[in-house]
């Protein structure tokens, strides 16, 4: 582990800055380097630390409402972008859940993390259920609970989806596309519930191009490939799977599912809200992790 410099690629202001923290880099076993911003007070008797994994084509940044209202409660709070995403590297080996779950397994052992609460929201969902199915001693030994937002563990290879992936989110026109400010905001505004803030409709907009072509692609197809409903009968760790009722991207049903397969899971739905709840919905994201975290 060393110290970083990177802060997130695109700059976001408003309540998209992260909270003042340290950077740091992690490394993964394979090379990629991991960006990691840890704000808040150090360990202590307080509540538990937290541990915060972004969606794809996002960052950190994502999270930063929620994380600034952790810290505001005490909470040690650890953000870290994606391989391949902000300001991380892609690392030698190819782009897989398994490998993401692998890379916040390394997160929180290099950070000597204990007793953490290990959040992820769409992608950064699967990254945590990945941790938590491929490292059970480590969820044992340091983690206290999942908190599972807008994400699914199976479901997403749909009839033509990968096709789509490998054949369009490539290209650059999907770029110029999503590069205009107007039109891109159009492109993304169905990822959100009623009435979104139009800087959070920006920033996913900034972020998605910000995000390498191929790292899109891999990413999509590593979705596709996953199912992880087996593996999740085995996991002990206390679970709560959020879903905004107006999710299009990742469709309740599916997201309901991880608490068929998961012992002990409980659900929260929360009405009019689309699939990006950390900038739609902190205060209800910062109250469910804080419940487990105190």
């Amino acid at each position: 582990m060393a110290t970083g410099t990177g802060r997130p690629a695109v700059p976001l202001g408003g309540d998209l800055m992260l909270p003042t923290g340290t950077d740091l880099v992690v490394s993964a076993d394979d090379g990629a380097r991991l960006s990691v911003t840890m704000a808040g007070p150090p360990p202590g008797d307080g509540p538990a630390p937290v541990v915060l994994a972004h969606c794809w084509t996002g960052s950190r940044a994502v999270w930063a409402p929620v994380a600034r209202r952790l810290v505001a409660a005490g909470h040690r709070v650890v953000l870290y972008d994606q391989r391949g995403h902000g300001t991380s590297s892609v690392g030698a080996e190819p782009i897989s859940i398994d490998r993401l779950g692998d890379d916040l397994a390394s997160v929180v052992d290099q950070l000597d993390l204990r007793d953490a609460v290990l959040a992820g929201h769409s992608l950064g969902g699967m990254s945590v259920m990945a941790c938590a199915c491929r490292h059970p001693v480590l969820m044992k030994e340091r983690a206290r609970g999942l908190v599972l937002v807008a994400t699914a563990a199976h479901g997403l290879s749909g009839r033509g989806r990968d096709r789509f992936w490998r054949m369009v989110l490539w290209r650059d026109g999907v770029n110029r596309l999503l590069g205009h400010p107007r039109l891109g905001r159009l492109c993304v505004r169905g990822t959100f519930g009623r009435r979104p803030a139009k800087a959070h409709v920006e920033a996913t907009r900034a972020l998605f191009v910000a995000t390498p072509p191929g790292v899109r692609r891999d990413c999509a197809v590593a979705v596709g490939e996953m199912d992880l409903r087996a593996p999740l009968r085995l996991v002990e760790t206390p679970a709560v799977v959020v879903l905004g009722r107006r999710d299009r991207l990742i469709v309740n049903h599916l997201t309901r599912a991880i608490v068929d397969h998961t012992p002990g899971a409980r659900l929260i739905e929360l009405a009019r809200a689309g699939h990006m709840l950390p900038l739609e919905r902190p205060d209800e994201l910062t109250a469910t992790i804080g419940e487990l975290g105190s």
